[in-house]
């Protein structure tokens, strides 16, 4: 029979969670967490102290109180000293960011990036160059207690290899190492898909904030999709579960970059769209969605077509996934907001005619409260996993 955790395990189990507590719900009163967590004062007072301790966090008397008798302490995270690197590498930009304890952006740089076969060196060196712009300009006494980095295509997480991404035109690329070697910060660095990372992101601090079930779908060049069941990411057996955007909607469709016919990102991408409009090749990227959306906003009839078109498809598409896992809440991120905002009549039309009854009742389609930052503040996220985990372990790992 295996015995129950042990005295010391409880400890840490509990300051993880209650470093989570203030990490994502800001400074939060003793009083408060000792309702949220179920524990006594007196251990919540041991808590604070040793996270405060370990400079993770400070206490600190509320700036205001309309209570009679002595106020409880504020717990607050030290987003100042304890931060992470986050990366997003996109088809069209590289974005850096320090993000403080809290997921507070201290510091951000950000490039466009050439679109064509993807530079490995390149890439890592332009975010390493970034970096060191980034920590010349900290304090003395700051920690960095981890790296994230979203990317499109499905990675392994075990070594941040991106196994496959037929819009970036790589595979099997060693991302995770090579940034680590060029960064030489000694700390592991952590690689995730980008629209499992929004999922993520949204449901922590965006729009899907106390849902469990959510799916989140990013628009790029293609689309990727990241879902949350129960609360918890959808992974597969090796990883590589949420690729929705290589769901076959339309069978000898469109051409896919993934060698198949009729997948959602075929039917529903930039170049769909764009090919639609008969714009294809004047103008690329987010602006040029956004050119054709506004031209359909203002009567152009083939701007119109096109999105009428593109948004039907996309309906068919969210209403399979809505009978598949029924989500509580569907997020159109990256160029997908735009094209869902355009479009949003014809998708919900789709959603009413496709999906069941009872597994679209009480949904809601809402687009990214954290904005293009979204598979940046997931980066972030993953990147503070491990100190979220277990505190004084992941501290005594980067030598904090």
């Amino acid at each position: 029979m295996r015995a129950g955790p042990s005295q010391e395990e409880i400890r840490r189990h509990n300051l993880g969670v209650l470093l989570r507590h203030v990490h994502l719900g800001g400074p939060t009163s003793r009083a408060e967490l000792t309702t949220r967590m179920g524990l006594n004062r007196s251990t919540i007072m041991a808590l604070t102290a040793d996270l405060t301790a370990a400079g993770l966090v400070r206490e600190e008397l509320p700036r205001v109180t309309g209570r009679a008798g002595r106020p409880s302490l504020v717990v607050r995270p030290e987003s100042a000293r304890v931060y992470v690197l986050a990366f997003d590498i996109g088809v069209d930009r590289l974005v850096a960011a320090r993000v403080g304890l809290g997921g507070v952006i201290l510091d951000r740089r950000e490039a466009a990036r050439e679109r064509g076969a993807f530079d490995l060196p390149e890439v890592a060196g332009r975010l390493a160059a970034f970096t060191g712009e980034m920590l010349a300009a900290t304090r003395g006494d700051t920690l960095c207690v981890g790296v994230g980095v979203s990317f499109s295509g499905g990675v392994r997480g075990a070594d941040g290899v991106v196994r496959f991404s037929p819009n970036m035109g790589v595979s099997d690329l060693p991302l995770g190492p090579e940034l680590a070697r060029r960064l030489g910060l000694d700390i592991p660095v952590a690689v995730g898909n980008d629209a499992n990372l929004g999922a993520l992101a949204e449901q922590s601090r965006g729009v899907g904030v106390g849902t469990r079930d959510l799916v989140y779908l990013h628009g790029d060049v293609g689309i990727g999709g990241g879902v949350i069941v129960d609360g918890r990411l959808l992974g597969g057996h090796g990883g590589y579960g949420g690729e929705v955007g290589h769901m076959v909607v339309n069978a000898g469709g469109r051409p896919c970059p993934c060698g198949a016919r009729g997948c959602l990102e075929a039917e529903v991408g930039e170049r769909a769209l764009l090919e639609a409009a008969g714009r294809f090749g004047r103008q690329v990227g987010r602006d040029a969605v956004r050119a054709v959306v506004d031209a359909a906003g203002r009567g152009d009839f083939v701007a119109q077509e096109a999105l009428a078109r593109v948004g039907d498809w996309l309906g068919i598409g969210v209403a399979s996934l809505v009978n598949i896992f029924n989500p509580e809440v569907v997020v159109f991120g990256g160029t997908l907001r735009e094209i869902f905002l355009g479009a949003a009549a014809q998708v919900r039309s789709r959603i009413t005619t496709d999906a069941l009854p009872a597994a679209r009742e009480g949904l809601r389609l809402r687009t990214p409260a954290l904005g293009e930052d979204a598979t940046l503040a997931g980066a972030a996220e993953l990147a503070f996993a491990q100190v979220l985990a277990d505190p004084l372990d992941a501290l005594a790992r980067v030598g904090g």
